[in-house]
């Protein structure tokens, strides 16, 4: 791909988040995986892919949140790399794929997140 690794490029796109937006980001672990598993393509519409997945409790719905496991962000290499061929529009896909997810952290809903140009 490049002189970066793929999990580097997670690393940058984690880095180049506004200090005060990584800073309300809370009990999050952020992974990088091969491919996503067959049961969540399953339930996508024909022809798509998946390029990351946010798995937990969004701020905005967390009551007591004490002692709880920490959620879970997925980047998913396989299909971001097979979409895109270029060393700079896999980064660009990959940091776009970051702040998706990270804003379903936040409490951000898919549409609300592709008309403000995460999706």
């Amino acid at each position: 791909m490049t002189d970066l690794s793929f999990e580097d490029l997670v690393t940058d796109a984690i880095a180049s988040l506004p200090a005060e937006i990584a800073q309300m980001i809370d009990n999050v672990q952020i992974v990088v995986e091969d491919e996503p598993p067959a049961a969540f393509l399953q339930e996508l519409p024909r022809g798509h892919s998946l390029f990351g997945l946010y798995q937990g409790v969004p701020l905005t719905e967390r009551g007591v949140y004490d002692r709880a496991l920490p959620d879970r962000i997925t980047i998913y290499e396989g299909p971001i790399t097979r979409a895109h061929r270029s060393a700079e529009a896999i980064r660009e896909q990959v940091r776009t794929t970051v702040i998706h997810e990270i804003g379903h952290h936040f409490g951000i809903e898919e549409d609300r997140l592709h008309e403000l140009g995460w999706g």
